[in-house]
């Protein structure tokens, strides 16, 4: 057995079951009426689902669509448990991974707004341990030994949230992949906190590269608030949200409304591994731990698509919303991902929308994507495909759940591109 594939078991079991046919649609649109016509027809967005389950695109997917001031959309196909025969219905709850980010990063910015945190502080102000810190520059091409030096700058709390403080991730950086085989540090892979020994790739401020810095994020929430992420964000950001269905640790009485992983085959097809038993978490990964479902982050995107304010609870200032939600990389762009595990990641890695600015915790896409979202648009997304869009200017906020393997594949990039210009075509002429 390859170190690869026992990594991909350990986190999802042994991948050996077929997958059984796809055959359901379950729909439960609303067609709401805008000021000056007459009720919106979603049959195109419909017609989008129908089709990845028909053609088994995907084995399941839940779609939730948010425009003006009201739902506009809530649809789920496919299946959520092959191996049970369970369908996939709109409750479904979702591992949403680096999703994960955006809601640590609304974290990291309420502790600014109360003084407790400095952007542009050293990380290892609140972060000792990240004094010791060290940029891998090259490998020893006799002894093959890694060669660490100190960084020119130690990496501050702006930087941690905007991917340009130097750490990455083993499975986008061959680098770092090459590093995580000597034994030094775990890969990311491996499920554990042991990827968190991980030097920096290049020194703090010098690009932009995706990894790992929002992990140490949710370790400074938790060091600064003195309690562990999972209580943290459930009393200032999801109870007071109603996101009543995101958790770190899913409680017995929900765990049968979690959404089974799938992975892709070479020729097409799906496999579902046997069910594993929920185990309590150890580590809350402010980058990637997350449970959750369509309804519930709907419910986290239309705060910041109201800055800050969802109905009559306020988590954050209109301004704070406003910085997060710009530029914050100047002339940097940010650089295509290469997967070095084809099994957990495509190669190349997008995310659809073309975005190239990053704010603190989002994706920008500085152009307006054609048929699709207006420019300054945020999203983001989780490893197993999930994917979310926040688009200001016409008031819309989409998530888009499946959970598969691996990620961004050109088959869930075309279903959530075609998602996104059906919803648009659908709704975007009413809200100019």
């Amino acid at each position: 057995m390859t170190p690869f594939r026992h990594r991909i078991e350990r986190m999802f079991g042994t991948l050996t079951r077929s997958l059984l046919p796809i055959a359901s649609l379950t729909l439960a649109n609303v067609a709401p009426t805008f000021a000056g016509g007459a009720a919106k027809s979603t049959a195109a967005i419909d017609q989008v689902l129908r089709d990845a389950v028909a053609e088994k695109q995907v084995p399941g997917i839940v779609v939730m669509v948010w425009a003006g001031d009201r739902v506009v959309y809530e649809g789920a196909a496919g299946k959520r448990d092959t191996l049970k025969n369970v369908l996939m219905t709109t409750d479904s709850i979702f591992r949403i991974a680096s999703m994960t980010k955006p809601v640590t990063s609304v974290a990291v910015m309420q502790l600014v707004e109360s003084g407790k945190v400095k952007l542009d502080e050293p990380a290892a102000t609140y972060l000792p341990e990240l004094s010791r810190i060290k940029v891998l520059e090259e490998f020893d091409p006799v002894t093959g030994k890694a060669k660490l030096r100190p960084p020119k700058t130690p990496p501050t709390i702006r930087q941690l949230l905007t991917h340009t403080s130097g750490f990455v991730y083993d499975f986008f950086d061959a680098k770092m992949y090459a590093y995580a085989a000597t034994g030094a540090v775990s890969s990311f892979a491996d499920g554990s906190d042991g990827f968190m020994k991980a030097p920096l790739m290049f020194d703090p401020g010098s690009r932009w590269e995706y990894g790992i810095s929002v992990n140490w994020l949710g370790r400074l929430v938790e060091r600064i608030s003195g309690q562990s992420l999972e209580d943290y964000f459930q009393r200032y950001i999801f109870q007071p949200l109603g996101m009543s269905d995101t958790f770190f640790n899913v409680p017995a009485d929900k765990q049968t409304r979690v959404a089974a992983i799938h992975q892709r085959r070479e020729d097409g097809s799906f496999v579902e591994p046997p069910p594993r038993p929920f185990a309590p978490v150890r580590f809350y990964s402010g980058g990637g731990g997350l449970y959750s479902t369509a309804s519930d982050y709907l419910n986290f995107e239309r705060m910041l698509l109201g800055g800050g304010q969802l109905g009559q609870v306020r988590i954050l200032r209109p301004e704070t919303v406003a910085e997060m939600t710009r530029n914050q990389i100047g002339d940097r762009t940010l650089v295509e991902l290469r997967g070095t595990m084809p099994q957990l990641v495509s190669n190349p890695s997008r995310i659809p929308s073309s975005l190239d600015k990053f704010g603190f915790g989002f994706g920008i896409n500085t152009m307006p994507v054609e048929g699709g979202r207006a420019r300054g648009s945020l999203a983001w997304a989780g490893l197993n495909n999930t994917y979310f869009w926040i688009d200001p200017s016409r008031k819309i906020c989409a998530v888009v759940l499946m959970q598969y393997l691996p990620f961004s594949d050109d088959v869930a990039l075309g279903v959530v591109d075609r998602l996104e210009r059906a919803v648009y075509a659908t709704f975007a002429k009413g809200l100019r």
